[in-house]
């Protein structure tokens, strides 16, 4: 499949979907959102604008708003959930792990997050792509507590469908937003990822200037 072409015409897959499969879409969709928090083999999946456009389908009557943002909330926790604890059970030996599904460029940009941030990574990251499938499998690898864990995953959780969801709803069906739908995406994702990745590389260097620094002093 052409994931660049699902992301950019998700409102055209969605719609497929509804008239084809009827109320097996609320399954479907639990399934995509569930896979893409819960399994650090699926960061690929669009989260975000599938959030975004099925509550534009919810504002049109296509589907329900009360069941769709019920099932994802159930979905979107449940996953980071199952993330959490798989990552917890593999703990450090992860780093040892050489395997084509895990991106481990992915994994260790994560983690360099997840120091940087702490637990407020797990509410963050449901806004990031990427980041957001990785940080509850790193919350779990660097043995985050676990009732901590979930405070913040119920957060991120509410925040991220409700949020998205509901804009969705208020705006999905604009004429200017689906005119512009595939530029607001790219848009989205670029304003998430760009200052995140800025951030990452300023604490790297940060952290090289301090180490020079010290070995000069060491001089």
């Amino acid at each position: 499949m052409d994931w660049l072409n699902l992301f950019l015409h998700v409102d055209q897959y969605l719609g497929r979907m509804i008239e084809q499969d009827g109320l097996w879409i609320y399954a479907i969709l639990f399934a995509i959102v569930f896979a893409e928090t819960g399994l650090v083999i699926f960061p690929f999946l669009p989260g975000d604008s599938l959030l975004f456009i099925a509550g534009a389908f919810c504002a049109s009557g296509s589907l329900s708003f009360a069941w769709l943002t019920g099932l994802l909330l159930v979905a979107a926790i449940a996953g980071n959930t199952l993330n959490f604890w798989i990552g917890a059970m593999l703990g450090n030996k992860i780093w040892d792990i050489r395997s084509r599904w895990i991106d481990q460029q992915a994994l260790l940009r994560t983690h360099q997050f997840f120091v940087g941030h702490g637990g407020k990574t797990i509410v963050l990251a449901r806004f990031i792509p990427i980041v957001r499938t990785f940080a509850p499998f790193v919350a779990g690898i660097s043995q985050m507590n676990s009732l901590r864990f979930q405070l913040f995953n119920v957060g991120g959780a509410i925040l991220w469908v409700v949020g998205l969801v509901s804009a969705g709803y208020f705006f999905g069906n604009l004429p200017f937003v689906k005119q512009y739908l595939n530029v607001i995406i790219l848009v989205g994702i670029g304003a998430a990822v760009i200052p995140a990745a800025l951030g990452g590389a300023w604490r790297i260097l940060r952290g090289r200037f301090r180490q020079q620094k010290r070995e000069k002093q060491k001089i």
